[in-house]
């Protein structure tokens, strides 16, 4: 087992590699350590490399409504009014700070999704 860091293209593309040649590997094995290392250096270099950034508060705000199966109404129970929710939805209203609160509190989204502007 010969681990080092990730430092170009090729050494990721080598590492991702050997990760699916030891991916079935035993946990306690010395296979299942290394791919345990391996996982670690290729998300590391991910991070570094191929950044993902926050999504969008109002496609953020959709897609947890979707998860929890909520509709506008129980955004408005949130927010205040119908009107609000929908004019939220709409990017006509900007969130207010309250509303970011109560957002994360009740929907779960982190908050620093929420701040960003849109």
């Amino acid at each position: 087992m010969e681990i080092k860091p990730i430092k170009t293209e090729k050494d990721y593309k080598q590492a991702l590699k050997r990760l699916e040649t030891i991916f079935e590997a035993k946990i306690g094995s010395a296979e299942g350590d290394e791919l345990e290392v391996l996982g670690i250096l290729i998300d590391q270099y991910e991070n570094e490399h191929f950044p993902i950034g926050l999504p969008d508060p109002i496609e953020a705000i959709k897609f947890r409504m979707e998860q929890m199966g909520y509709n506008q109404n129980d955004l408005a129970n949130i927010v205040g009014l119908k009107s609000r929710a929908s004019e939220i939805l709409n990017r006509k209203r900007k969130l207010s700070l309250e509303m970011i609160r109560q957002l994360h509190e009740r929907l779960n989204i982190p908050t620093d999704v929420l701040i960003q502007t849109y």
